[in-house]
């Protein structure tokens, strides 16, 4: 019986705080080197795509601009066009935002960029309520949270009737290589909903793929619902066995109703890895990345997401305060706020006393840690184990460092996934579409 096939991604870190920053590595977030090489490095190991995040407005703590966004943010689509001319097979996925973007001008930016790339293209559709960075826009506003994914189910249907207006054939060449267009094969798209009203033309033929391949990053019910109905992938967060195995079930198990099969959406979690000659090793290097990753800066900005007070009088590597969160208050903006403070506040403080951790061992402690941890073997046979026992069917790799932290991967674990048999040797497609067995 032939093995369940692994599918592999790239994430440029970007502004966060999985990137260490210290690390003397640790190269440009916005200069194209740094984009092409972590691109060019995930084309080398055969990924399907490599996937870039975006920001649409800078976050502040306490009213100043936060530490990790000052090194900028760039348009993701802009990245990717440009990463097209140097890259052959790989897939290029930006996240765009559906609530402060129109459908007709991103479907054309999107069907551009299919069309470079030669059928490599992928939108990663996310939305937000968040006032705060709605207020960088003409709107100058936000959708209620119950709105948001109204919106954007019924942007990506518009969407794909923008692509699907031309017929395949729609142009015809001459004899003296001149380009017509066959008699009414450019449709005119009609359409009035909740949210959006269009009348008109798309200015594009079809794209290699037809259609972009659509990416969801949401977790909760609605997400959930949104991604079987409408995504080919589902960017979770689910990176543990037992929570993997959960969430691909109930997932998939949506599918039906929406007409669709189970392998027609492929899920793949966001994760993490350290690799040691030796587990020991692999698991000291997990630590000191864990330790790099939260700097006495950093576990401050996060206790005081929590506890929505003015921490920065506290000593990081000291004992947590005898204080209470202020639940009527926040310090930040523009980051995902933290649902029931007060539950939260109270587990960190029961885990702290338990174990007897400082801020900043608390911090660590609670904020994740390296999902693959160990050597180039076993974390092969970790991530074969998820996708062969159905509780993902690839990742999404995060590496901690830019732009160079994908290198080990690809050139220690990659060839023992390929032994196994259960990631390709070789490209044997052209589009993403065929990489992701979409096609």
């Amino acid at each position: 019986m032939s093995r369940k096939q692994i599918h592999l991604a790239a994430h440029f870190p970007g502004v966060n705080n999985t990137t260490v920053w210290a690390d003397p590595r640790s190269g440009s977030q916005i200069d194209f080197a740094s984009f092409a090489h972590l691109a060019r490095t995930a084309e080398r190991g055969k990924f399907d795509f490599f996937f870039l995040a975006e920001g649409l407005r800078l976050r502040e703590l306490k009213g100043r601009i936060h530490d990790l966004d000052v090194v900028g943010r760039p348009e993701s689509l802009t990245v990717l066009s440009a990463l097209a001319a140097v890259t052959g097979r790989l897939g290029l996925a930006g996240t765009v935002n559906a609530t402060f973007n129109e459908p007709y001008e991103l479907a054309r930016r999107l069907a551009t960029l299919d069309h470079l790339s030669g059928g490599r293209a992928a939108w990663n559709v996310v939305t937000t309520s968040d006032a705060f960075t709605g207020e960088n826009f003409r709107r100058g506003g936000y959708l209620d949270r119950a709105d948001r994914y109204t919106r954007a189910a019924e942007f990506v249907r518009l969407s794909r009737e923008l692509w699907d207006s031309w017929r395949p054939d729609a142009v015809l060449a001459d004899q003296a290589g001149g380009r017509f267009v066959r008699e009414g094969a450019v449709g005119t798209v009609r359409h009035e909903g909740e949210h959006f009203s269009i009348e008109g033309r798309f200015t594009l033929p079809r794209a290699p793929q037809g259609h972009p391949v659509i990416i969801q990053a949401g977790d909760s019910g609605e997400g959930r619902e949104f991604a079987a109905a409408t995504a080919d992938v589902i960017f979770s967060r689910h990176g543990t066995l037992e929570e993997g195995k959960r969430f691909y079930a109930d997932v998939k198990g949506r599918l039906a109703r929406h007409g669709r099969e189970p392998h027609q959406l492929k899920i793949m979690p966001g994760v993490t890895y350290a690799l040691g000659e030796t587990e020991a090793e692999a698991a000291e290097n997990a630590a000191t990345i864990r330790r790099q990753q939260v700097g006495p800066q950093t576990a401050i900005a996060f206790l005081e997401q929590v506890w929505g007070r003015d921490m920065s009088a506290f000593d990081p590597d000291g004992l947590l305060p005898d204080i209470e969160p202020d639940l009527d208050e926040g310090v930040s903006q523009g980051r995902v706020p933290i649902k029931d403070r007060a539950a939260v506040a109270a587990k960190w403080r029961a885990l702290a006393e338990e174990k007897g951790l400082t801020i900043r061992e608390l911090v660590i402690e609670v904020t994740g840690r390296q999902t693959f941890i160990g050597t180039p073997e076993s974390v092969a046979r970790q991530i074969d184990e998820h996708v062969q026992g159905d509780a993902a069917d690839g990742f999404i790799l995060v590496p901690h460092l830019t732009p160079g932290g994908l290198d080990d991967f690809v050139d220690r674990v990659v060839p023992l996934l390929q032994e196994r048999g259960s990631f390709r040797s070789d490209y044997t497609g052209t589009t993403l579409r065929e990489h992701l067995e979409l096609a």
